[in-house]
Protein backbone atom coordinates (compact mmCIF):
# COMPACT_ATOMS: atom_id res chain seq x y z
CA UNK A 1 0.00 0.00 0.00
CA UNK A 2 1.43 3.01 -0.88
CA UNK A 3 1.70 6.18 1.27
CA UNK A 4 -0.49 9.11 1.29
CA UNK A 5 0.61 12.33 -1.22
CA UNK A 6 1.29 14.28 1.58
CA UNK A 7 3.48 12.23 3.26
CA UNK A 8 5.20 10.68 -0.16
CA UNK A 9 6.25 14.64 -0.72
CA UNK A 10 7.97 14.82 3.12
CA UNK A 11 9.85 11.90 2.17
CA UNK A 12 10.98 13.35 -0.80
CA UNK A 13 11.51 16.62 0.48
CA UNK A 14 13.93 14.44 3.81
CA UNK A 15 16.02 12.64 0.80
CA UNK A 16 16.83 15.57 -0.75
CA UNK A 17 17.76 17.79 2.49
CA UNK A 18 19.76 14.97 3.47
CA UNK A 19 21.42 14.59 0.20
CA UNK A 20 22.08 18.68 0.33
CA UNK A 21 23.38 19.05 4.17
CA UNK A 22 24.64 15.42 5.07
CA UNK A 23 26.64 14.58 1.27
CA UNK A 24 30.34 14.70 2.14
CA UNK A 25 31.02 15.05 -1.28
CA UNK A 26 28.75 18.25 -1.66
CA UNK A 27 30.49 19.17 1.41
CA UNK A 28 34.17 19.00 -0.05
CA UNK A 29 33.03 20.74 -3.40
CA UNK A 30 31.55 23.36 -1.88
CA UNK A 31 34.78 23.84 0.88
CA UNK A 32 37.27 23.55 -2.30
CA UNK A 33 34.90 26.10 -4.04
CA UNK A 34 34.95 28.87 -1.42
CA UNK A 35 38.88 28.34 -0.85
CA UNK A 36 39.70 28.55 -4.79
CA UNK A 37 36.87 31.91 -4.78
CA UNK A 38 39.17 33.43 -2.23
CA UNK A 39 42.64 32.47 -3.64
CA UNK A 40 41.32 33.68 -6.74
CA UNK A 41 40.09 37.14 -5.20
CA UNK A 42 43.46 37.38 -2.86
CA UNK A 43 45.22 36.24 -6.58
CA UNK A 44 43.51 39.54 -8.02
CA UNK A 45 44.42 41.90 -5.20
CA UNK A 46 47.64 40.65 -5.13
CA UNK A 47 48.30 41.73 -9.34
CA UNK A 48 46.48 44.92 -8.76
CA UNK A 49 48.94 45.89 -5.84
CA UNK A 50 51.91 44.41 -7.61
CA UNK A 51 51.24 46.35 -11.32
CA UNK A 52 50.89 49.57 -8.80
CA UNK A 53 54.09 49.43 -7.24
CA UNK A 54 55.57 48.16 -10.55
CA UNK A 55 54.41 51.28 -12.20
CA UNK A 56 55.33 53.73 -9.56
CA UNK A 57 59.11 52.17 -9.65
CA UNK A 58 58.86 52.66 -13.43
CA UNK A 59 57.78 56.63 -12.88
CA UNK A 60 60.36 57.05 -10.29
CA UNK A 61 63.09 56.00 -12.80
CA UNK A 62 61.66 57.47 -15.88
CA UNK A 63 62.04 60.95 -13.87
CA UNK A 64 65.46 60.22 -13.03
CA UNK A 65 66.94 58.92 -15.92
CA UNK A 66 64.46 60.04 -19.01
CA UNK A 67 66.38 58.34 -21.45
CA UNK A 68 65.90 54.56 -19.96
CA UNK A 69 62.95 54.17 -21.88
CA UNK A 70 64.97 53.49 -24.84
CA UNK A 71 67.36 50.73 -23.24
CA UNK A 72 64.14 49.50 -21.23
CA UNK A 73 61.45 49.32 -23.70
CA UNK A 74 63.14 47.32 -26.42
CA UNK A 75 64.74 44.87 -23.61
CA UNK A 76 62.15 44.59 -21.24
CA UNK A 77 59.78 43.71 -24.53
CA UNK A 78 62.34 41.30 -26.17
CA UNK A 79 62.55 39.15 -22.72
CA UNK A 80 58.90 39.06 -22.01
CA UNK A 81 58.19 37.57 -26.09
CA UNK A 82 61.09 35.42 -25.62
CA UNK A 83 59.92 34.00 -22.02
CA UNK A 84 55.77 33.84 -23.15
CA UNK A 85 57.41 31.55 -26.16
CA UNK A 86 59.40 29.28 -24.28
CA UNK A 87 57.80 28.93 -21.35
CA UNK A 88 54.36 30.01 -21.35
CA UNK A 89 52.46 29.60 -24.52
CA UNK A 90 48.71 30.28 -23.78
CA UNK A 91 49.81 33.12 -21.86
CA UNK A 92 49.99 35.89 -24.58
CA UNK A 93 47.54 38.67 -25.65
CA UNK A 94 44.88 39.52 -23.01
CA UNK A 95 43.80 36.25 -21.28
CA UNK A 96 39.67 37.01 -22.06
CA UNK A 97 39.86 35.55 -25.57
CA UNK A 98 42.05 32.22 -24.06
CA UNK A 99 39.00 32.00 -21.48
CA UNK A 100 36.73 32.18 -23.76
CA UNK A 101 37.97 29.30 -26.15
CA UNK A 102 37.96 27.28 -22.78
CA UNK A 103 34.68 27.88 -22.00
CA UNK A 104 33.54 26.87 -25.78
CA UNK A 105 35.31 23.59 -25.85
CA UNK A 106 34.96 20.69 -23.77
CA UNK A 107 38.40 19.45 -24.15
CA UNK A 108 40.49 18.99 -21.39
CA UNK A 109 43.71 19.04 -23.50
CA UNK A 110 42.70 22.36 -24.75
CA UNK A 111 41.65 23.69 -21.55
CA UNK A 112 45.34 22.63 -19.77
CA UNK A 113 46.78 24.49 -21.95
CA UNK A 114 45.01 27.75 -21.92
CA UNK A 115 43.93 27.49 -17.92
CA UNK A 116 46.77 26.39 -15.65
CA UNK A 117 48.12 27.59 -12.59
CA UNK A 118 51.43 27.27 -14.43
CA UNK A 119 50.05 29.78 -16.80
CA UNK A 120 48.20 31.68 -14.16
CA UNK A 121 51.72 32.25 -12.29
CA UNK A 122 53.08 33.12 -15.87
CA UNK A 123 50.67 35.53 -16.64
CA UNK A 124 51.24 37.61 -13.38
CA UNK A 125 54.98 37.39 -13.60
CA UNK A 126 55.37 38.30 -17.47
CA UNK A 127 52.39 41.17 -17.32
CA UNK A 128 54.35 43.17 -14.33
CA UNK A 129 57.39 42.54 -16.39
CA UNK A 130 55.83 44.51 -19.28
CA UNK A 131 54.62 47.04 -17.40
CA UNK A 132 58.19 47.19 -15.90
CA UNK A 133 59.47 47.66 -19.07
CA UNK A 134 56.48 50.33 -20.42
CA UNK A 135 54.74 48.41 -22.78
CA UNK A 136 50.75 50.11 -22.69
CA UNK A 137 48.95 47.07 -21.35
CA UNK A 138 46.80 46.35 -18.68
CA UNK A 139 46.05 43.81 -15.95
CA UNK A 140 42.52 43.07 -15.84
CA UNK A 141 42.32 40.98 -19.08
CA UNK A 142 45.10 39.01 -17.89
CA UNK A 143 43.69 38.85 -13.85
CA UNK A 144 40.46 36.98 -15.82
CA UNK A 145 42.50 34.12 -17.11
CA UNK A 146 44.67 34.24 -13.38
CA UNK A 147 40.98 33.80 -11.90
CA UNK A 148 39.57 31.51 -14.31
CA UNK A 149 43.04 29.15 -14.42
CA UNK A 150 42.80 28.96 -10.39
CA UNK A 151 39.12 27.98 -10.34
CA UNK A 152 39.13 25.70 -13.13
CA UNK A 153 42.08 23.86 -10.96
CA UNK A 154 39.72 23.04 -8.62
CA UNK A 155 38.69 20.34 -10.47
CA UNK A 156 41.47 18.33 -9.98
CA UNK A 157 41.02 18.40 -5.95
CA UNK A 158 37.31 17.54 -5.82
CA UNK A 159 36.19 16.80 -9.07
CA UNK A 160 32.37 18.36 -10.42
CA UNK A 161 30.28 16.07 -11.80
CA UNK A 162 28.83 18.01 -14.87
CA UNK A 163 30.25 19.72 -17.91
CA UNK A 164 27.76 22.61 -16.67
CA UNK A 165 29.70 22.88 -13.76
CA UNK A 166 33.03 22.93 -15.14
CA UNK A 167 32.17 26.16 -17.27
CA UNK A 168 30.34 27.63 -14.19
CA UNK A 169 34.18 27.50 -12.64
CA UNK A 170 35.86 29.06 -15.38
CA UNK A 171 32.93 31.53 -15.74
CA UNK A 172 33.23 32.34 -12.07
CA UNK A 173 36.52 33.18 -12.35
CA UNK A 174 36.38 35.21 -15.04
CA UNK A 175 33.61 37.35 -13.37
CA UNK A 176 35.45 37.07 -10.01
CA UNK A 177 38.67 38.18 -11.72
CA UNK A 178 37.07 41.62 -13.02
CA UNK A 179 34.89 42.06 -9.98
CA UNK A 180 38.27 42.11 -7.65
CA UNK A 181 40.01 43.69 -10.26
CA UNK A 182 37.73 46.87 -10.52
CA UNK A 183 35.79 46.28 -7.12
CA UNK A 184 32.67 46.38 -9.28
CA UNK A 185 30.83 42.97 -8.32
CA UNK A 186 27.97 44.27 -10.63
CA UNK A 187 30.29 44.87 -13.82
CA UNK A 188 31.59 40.86 -12.60
CA UNK A 189 28.45 39.52 -13.25
CA UNK A 190 27.23 41.34 -16.37
CA UNK A 191 30.46 40.65 -18.06
CA UNK A 192 30.15 36.46 -17.43
CA UNK A 193 26.82 37.03 -19.01
CA UNK A 194 27.54 39.49 -21.85
CA UNK A 195 30.99 38.67 -22.78
CA UNK A 196 31.85 35.70 -21.52
CA UNK A 197 29.46 33.23 -21.97
CA UNK A 198 26.80 34.93 -23.92
CA UNK A 199 24.36 32.23 -22.25
CA UNK A 200 23.05 31.92 -18.58
CA UNK A 201 21.70 28.95 -17.12
CA UNK A 202 20.37 28.29 -13.82
CA UNK A 203 23.29 26.36 -12.50
CA UNK A 204 26.04 28.51 -13.77
CA UNK A 205 24.46 31.47 -12.50
CA UNK A 206 24.27 30.62 -8.77
CA UNK A 207 28.32 29.66 -9.17
CA UNK A 208 29.41 32.79 -10.29
CA UNK A 209 27.11 35.04 -8.14
CA UNK A 210 28.72 33.42 -5.48
CA UNK A 211 32.50 33.62 -7.02
CA UNK A 212 31.54 37.65 -7.01
CA UNK A 213 30.31 37.80 -3.74
CA UNK A 214 33.29 36.03 -2.29
CA UNK A 215 35.31 38.33 -4.62
CA UNK A 216 33.74 41.58 -3.70
CA UNK A 217 34.07 40.45 0.30
CA UNK A 218 38.12 39.93 -0.13
CA UNK A 219 38.73 42.62 -2.03
CA UNK A 220 36.77 45.26 0.37
CA UNK A 221 38.31 43.54 3.12
CA UNK A 222 41.65 44.23 1.88
CA UNK A 223 41.29 47.12 -0.21
CA UNK A 224 38.01 49.18 1.63
CA UNK A 225 35.14 49.87 -0.57
CA UNK A 226 36.51 52.50 -2.55
CA UNK A 227 35.94 53.89 -6.39
CA UNK A 228 38.82 52.76 -8.87
CA UNK A 229 38.74 56.19 -10.62
CA UNK A 230 37.57 57.91 -7.19
CA UNK A 231 34.16 58.99 -7.03
CA UNK A 232 32.97 62.09 -9.11
CA UNK A 233 30.72 64.46 -9.16
CA UNK A 234 30.31 65.22 -13.00
CA UNK A 235 27.64 66.35 -14.53
CA UNK A 236 26.47 68.15 -17.96
CA UNK A 237 23.78 70.51 -18.93
CA UNK A 238 21.47 69.06 -21.49
CA UNK A 239 22.54 72.19 -23.77
CA UNK A 240 26.05 70.33 -23.98
CA UNK A 241 25.88 67.12 -22.93
CA UNK A 242 23.56 66.12 -25.67
CA UNK A 243 26.59 66.81 -27.84
CA UNK A 244 29.05 65.17 -25.80
CA UNK A 245 27.11 62.19 -26.04
CA UNK A 246 26.66 62.15 -30.13
CA UNK A 247 30.04 63.38 -30.46
CA UNK A 248 31.99 60.99 -27.76
CA UNK A 249 29.51 58.16 -29.38
CA UNK A 250 30.57 58.60 -32.68
CA UNK A 251 34.42 58.96 -32.10
CA UNK A 252 34.38 56.00 -29.74
CA UNK A 253 32.77 53.88 -31.56
CA UNK A 254 34.88 54.48 -34.90
CA UNK A 255 38.17 54.77 -33.13
CA UNK A 256 37.35 51.66 -31.18
CA UNK A 257 36.13 49.54 -33.79
CA UNK A 258 38.79 50.59 -36.08
CA UNK A 259 41.44 48.96 -33.27
CA UNK A 260 39.79 46.12 -32.62
CA UNK A 261 39.76 45.39 -36.35
CA UNK A 262 43.42 46.12 -36.20
CA UNK A 263 44.20 43.37 -32.75
CA UNK A 264 42.02 41.18 -35.02
CA UNK A 265 43.90 41.57 -38.56
CA UNK A 266 47.35 41.33 -36.72
CA UNK A 267 46.43 38.11 -35.59
CA UNK A 268 45.55 36.63 -38.33
CA UNK A 269 47.76 37.95 -40.36
CA UNK A 270 50.09 35.22 -42.01
CA UNK A 271 51.39 36.77 -45.22
CA UNK A 272 53.27 39.49 -46.60
CA UNK A 273 56.78 40.75 -45.11
CA UNK A 274 55.27 42.21 -41.97
CA UNK A 275 53.65 39.51 -41.10
CA UNK A 276 57.02 36.74 -41.90
CA UNK A 277 59.23 39.26 -39.96
CA UNK A 278 57.28 38.43 -36.97
CA UNK A 279 56.78 35.30 -37.03
CA UNK A 280 60.04 34.36 -37.60
CA UNK A 281 61.54 36.51 -35.81
CA UNK A 282 59.35 37.68 -32.63
CA UNK A 283 62.21 38.68 -29.81
CA UNK A 284 64.22 40.94 -32.91
CA UNK A 285 59.77 42.28 -33.49
CA UNK A 286 59.19 43.07 -30.37
CA UNK A 287 62.62 44.63 -29.53
CA UNK A 288 61.56 46.79 -32.24
CA UNK A 289 58.18 47.64 -31.07
CA UNK A 290 60.11 48.79 -27.87
CA UNK A 291 62.03 51.36 -29.70
CA UNK A 292 58.57 52.46 -31.09
CA UNK A 293 57.13 52.88 -27.35
CA UNK A 294 59.64 54.62 -26.09
CA UNK A 295 59.68 57.32 -29.06
CA UNK A 296 55.60 57.46 -28.31
CA UNK A 297 56.41 58.02 -24.94
CA UNK A 298 58.63 60.67 -25.67
CA UNK A 299 56.09 62.18 -27.80
CA UNK A 300 53.75 61.89 -24.97
CA UNK A 301 56.10 63.44 -22.10
CA UNK A 302 56.27 59.62 -20.37
CA UNK A 303 52.47 59.41 -20.28
CA UNK A 304 51.84 56.53 -22.52
CA UNK A 305 53.49 53.66 -20.39
CA UNK A 306 51.70 51.27 -18.56
CA UNK A 307 47.90 50.86 -17.89
CA UNK A 308 46.97 54.43 -18.06
CA UNK A 309 45.30 54.56 -15.10
CA UNK A 310 47.40 57.94 -13.47
CA UNK A 311 46.22 59.71 -16.69
CA UNK A 312 43.00 58.43 -16.44
CA UNK A 313 42.58 59.96 -12.80
CA UNK A 314 44.03 62.74 -13.56
CA UNK A 315 41.75 63.86 -16.24
CA UNK A 316 38.55 62.78 -14.43
CA UNK A 317 39.73 64.57 -10.83
CA UNK A 318 41.79 67.88 -12.24
CA UNK A 319 40.01 68.19 -15.90
CA UNK A 320 43.30 67.61 -17.86
CA UNK A 321 47.11 67.00 -17.07
CA UNK A 322 47.74 65.55 -19.91
CA UNK A 323 48.53 66.53 -23.38
CA UNK A 324 46.02 66.51 -26.02
CA UNK A 325 47.61 64.12 -28.34
CA UNK A 326 47.33 61.78 -25.45
CA UNK A 327 44.59 59.66 -26.62
CA UNK A 328 45.88 59.21 -29.97
CA UNK A 329 49.31 58.22 -29.08
CA UNK A 330 48.32 55.95 -26.38
CA UNK A 331 45.88 54.36 -28.78
CA UNK A 332 49.07 54.21 -31.08
CA UNK A 333 51.38 52.50 -28.14
CA UNK A 334 48.40 50.05 -27.05
CA UNK A 335 48.37 48.64 -30.50
CA UNK A 336 52.34 48.40 -30.94
CA UNK A 337 52.17 46.61 -27.40
CA UNK A 338 49.35 44.17 -28.91
CA UNK A 339 51.27 43.23 -31.92
CA UNK A 340 54.35 41.72 -30.22
CA UNK A 341 51.95 39.52 -28.36
CA UNK A 342 53.43 39.61 -25.05
CA UNK A 343 50.65 39.03 -22.32
CA UNK A 344 48.59 41.95 -21.09
CA UNK A 345 44.81 43.45 -21.08
CA UNK A 346 43.33 45.93 -22.88
CA UNK A 347 40.82 47.27 -20.69
CA UNK A 348 42.80 50.20 -18.68
CA UNK A 349 44.54 51.43 -21.88
CA UNK A 350 40.80 51.41 -23.49
CA UNK A 351 39.65 53.06 -20.99
CA UNK A 352 42.64 55.84 -20.93
CA UNK A 353 42.48 56.25 -24.32
CA UNK A 354 38.61 56.85 -23.91
CA UNK A 355 39.46 59.86 -21.04
CA UNK A 356 42.25 60.95 -23.61
CA UNK A 357 39.64 61.33 -26.57
CA UNK A 358 36.93 63.20 -24.19
CA UNK A 359 39.14 65.68 -23.46
CA UNK A 360 39.61 66.65 -26.74
CA UNK A 361 36.02 66.61 -27.41
CA UNK A 362 35.56 68.95 -24.26
CA UNK A 363 38.00 71.48 -26.20
CA UNK A 364 35.70 71.57 -28.73
CA UNK A 365 32.91 71.84 -26.47
CA UNK A 366 34.30 74.62 -23.94
CA UNK A 367 33.03 75.25 -21.49
CA UNK A 368 31.69 71.72 -20.63
CA UNK A 369 33.19 70.10 -17.69
CA UNK A 370 36.58 68.22 -18.65
CA UNK A 371 35.55 65.41 -16.26
CA UNK A 372 32.47 64.49 -17.18
CA UNK A 373 33.36 64.22 -21.26
CA UNK A 374 36.12 62.44 -20.37
CA UNK A 375 33.95 59.84 -18.48
CA UNK A 376 31.56 59.54 -21.75
CA UNK A 377 34.61 58.83 -23.71
CA UNK A 378 35.60 56.12 -21.02
CA UNK A 379 32.64 54.36 -22.30
CA UNK A 380 32.27 54.94 -25.51
CA UNK A 381 35.59 54.23 -26.76
CA UNK A 382 35.39 51.18 -24.21
CA UNK A 383 32.08 50.09 -25.54
CA UNK A 384 33.22 50.54 -29.04
CA UNK A 385 36.64 48.52 -28.43
CA UNK A 386 34.23 45.59 -27.06
CA UNK A 387 31.38 46.04 -28.33
CA UNK A 388 29.28 45.11 -24.93
CA UNK A 389 27.63 48.45 -24.29
CA UNK A 390 26.17 46.81 -21.13
CA UNK A 391 29.41 45.94 -19.54
CA UNK A 392 30.81 49.24 -20.66
CA UNK A 393 28.37 50.79 -19.34
CA UNK A 394 28.33 49.00 -15.73
CA UNK A 395 32.00 49.04 -15.33
CA UNK A 396 32.33 52.90 -16.04
CA UNK A 397 29.84 53.56 -13.96
CA UNK A 398 30.25 51.29 -10.83
CA UNK A 399 34.27 52.70 -10.95
CA UNK A 400 33.15 56.59 -10.93
CA UNK A 401 30.65 56.31 -8.70
CA UNK A 402 28.36 59.14 -10.52
CA UNK A 403 24.68 58.33 -10.42
CA UNK A 404 23.81 61.27 -11.81
CA UNK A 405 25.98 60.32 -15.77
CA UNK A 406 23.48 57.20 -15.72
CA UNK A 407 21.59 58.23 -18.81
CA UNK A 408 24.67 60.03 -20.57
CA UNK A 409 26.75 57.35 -20.33
CA UNK A 410 24.29 54.56 -21.51
CA UNK A 411 22.99 56.15 -24.45
CA UNK A 412 26.93 56.82 -25.60
CA UNK A 413 27.47 53.21 -25.18
CA UNK A 414 24.69 52.16 -27.31
CA UNK A 415 25.89 54.72 -29.98
CA UNK A 416 29.64 53.32 -29.66
CA UNK A 417 28.22 50.28 -29.90
CA UNK A 418 26.17 50.80 -33.48
CA UNK A 419 28.95 52.69 -35.13
CA UNK A 420 32.00 50.37 -33.60
CA UNK A 421 29.81 47.61 -35.94
CA UNK A 422 29.96 49.36 -38.63
CA UNK A 423 33.98 49.44 -38.40
CA UNK A 424 34.49 45.60 -36.83
CA UNK A 425 31.50 42.99 -37.19
CA UNK A 426 32.61 40.45 -35.06
CA UNK A 427 33.50 41.56 -31.54
CA UNK A 428 37.39 41.86 -30.67
CA UNK A 429 37.56 38.89 -27.94
CA UNK A 430 34.83 36.59 -29.85
CA UNK A 431 37.19 37.09 -33.07
CA UNK A 432 40.44 36.58 -31.31
CA UNK A 433 39.43 33.10 -29.15
CA UNK A 434 39.40 31.68 -32.76
CA UNK A 435 42.91 30.87 -32.79
CA UNK A 436 42.90 29.33 -29.33
CA UNK A 437 40.44 26.52 -30.61
CA UNK A 438 41.68 23.07 -31.70
CA UNK A 439 41.75 23.86 -35.54
CA UNK A 440 44.50 26.13 -34.61
CA UNK A 441 46.16 25.38 -31.47
CA UNK A 442 49.13 24.71 -32.73
CA UNK A 443 49.70 28.30 -33.90
CA UNK A 444 48.94 30.76 -31.07
CA UNK A 445 48.09 34.16 -32.19
CA UNK A 446 50.57 37.05 -32.00
CA UNK A 447 47.93 39.74 -30.89
CA UNK A 448 45.06 38.34 -28.44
Amino acid sequence: MFPPPGRRLRLRIARRSRHVWLSRSLWNRRVVFIVGSVAAALAAVGFALAATWTLEVLGRLLRAFPWAAFVLAPLGLALVSWLSRRYFRGAEGSGIPQTIAALGHPDAGLRARLLSLRIAFGKIGLTLLGLLSGASIGREGPTVQVAASIMYSLDRFSPFPHESMKRGLILAGGAAGIAAAFNAPLAGVVFAIEEMSRSFSQRTSGIVITAVIIAGIVSYGLLGNYAYFGRTAATLDFASGWKAVVLCGTLGGLFGGAFSRTLIAASRSVEGPFARFRRTRPVVFAALCGLAIAILGYASEGTIYGTGYAETKRVLQEGGGVPLTFGILKLLATVVSYVTGIPGGIFSPSLAIGAGLGQDIAALLAPAPVGAVAVIGMVAYFSGVVQAPITAFVIVAEMTRDADMALPLMAASIIAYGFSRLICPQPVYKALSKAFRPSRAATPPLAS
